[in-house]
């Protein structure tokens, strides 16, 4: 799960930047070229390390020859989340850990400064002001997150781990899976819950541009600004940042460890913030002693 919400850091000026670019693009065809690396350790272990997105206005043609070739290589797709097509079974996972008794209301557990942002955001998600009481604060983040995207162009149905899983024909590894995915934002101690709150509704407005950007930057395999972005998304949180993301890492890479002493070759397709900077896996595997050659 690429994880988390973006910082309000465009003005007015970029907005309009970022609207002429849209317009431009219309009238030739998208470049999309997502990053793509390939990282060998000193016992000849293989790995291939493909950054994704989870969701897109309309389907991409995101398969080049070196990813399908990278693709013919790997014994096993490794992804987040294997079942990323069972929406069915995700929303089970959410439901069994989302709600606890005696939760304050919602507008009682974000910056009093953000009550009338709260408001807003309930009301053109089409939600009643207390229907999200009974939810804990991470989820009630996560569901106003998803009804705000649901409002907008994107749709997870174009994701790309959903394309990979969909296409591969091959054993399918998860490095979480959806109940342990979400048992880490509900593992969250109250004030890191409520924080992601916040950021939630206070990007709310930018949140189009935002998503659009960080789009256009995985097309073209800009990782800096991927790394950028996410820097300042946990600028003021290192514990989010720590729980959400570089900590994931961790623990993937023990994953991959014993996938690779059995001899696997892994075709790694996680949310492109994982891959970014120097906490990303590249990096880390880099930091080994691997070589990693960015194929892409």
């Amino acid at each position: 799960m690429t994880a988390g919400s973006r910082r309000s850091v465009f003005n007015r000026g970029l907005l309009a930047l970022l609207a002429a670019l849209i317009l431009a693009s219309c009238s030739r065809p998208a470049e999309v070229n997502p990053a793509l690396w390939l990282a060998e350790g000193p016992q000849g272990q293989k790995v291939w390390l493909f950054g994704t997105i989870h969701s897109l206005p309309a389907p991409v043609q995101w398969r080049s020859a070196k990813v399908d070739a990278a693709l013919k290589q790997a014994d096993r797709l490794v992804l987040e989340v294997a079942d990323i097509t069972d929406d069915t079974k995700t929303a089970k996972a959410f439901a069994a850990l989302a709600q606890s008794p005696g939760l304050p209301p919602l507008n009682q557990r974000i910056e009093p400064d953000l009550r009338d942002e709260l408001a807003v955001e309930l009301k053109g998600g089409g939600i009643a002001p207390a229907q999200l009481d009974p939810y804990e604060t991470w989820a009630a983040a996560l569901m106003l997150q998803q009804a705000d995207s649901a409002a907008g162009a994107s749709d997870a149905a174009n994701g790309i781990d959903r394309a990979l899983a969909k296409g591969w024909s091959g054993p399918i590894a998860e490095f979480e899976g959806a109940a342990a995915q979400l048992a880490i934002f509900d593992r969250l101690p109250e004030p890191q819950q409520r924080a992601l709150l916040s950021a939630v509704v206070r990007d709310a407005p930018s949140r189009d541009a935002q998503t659009l950007a960080l789009q256009t930057a995985w097309m073209r395999g800009d990782m800096n600004f991927i790394a950028r972005t996410t820097a300042e998304d946990f600028l003021n949180h290192p514990e989010l940042l720590e729980a959400l993301l570089t900590g994931r890492n961790r623990a993937w890479l023990v994953q991959l460890d014993a996938m690779l002493a059995q001899g696997a070759r892994p075709f790694v397709a996680v949310g492109a913030a994982h891959l970014a900077g120097a906490d990303g896996l590249p990096a880390m595997l880099g930091a080994r002693g691997w070589r990693v050659t960015r194929l892409q």
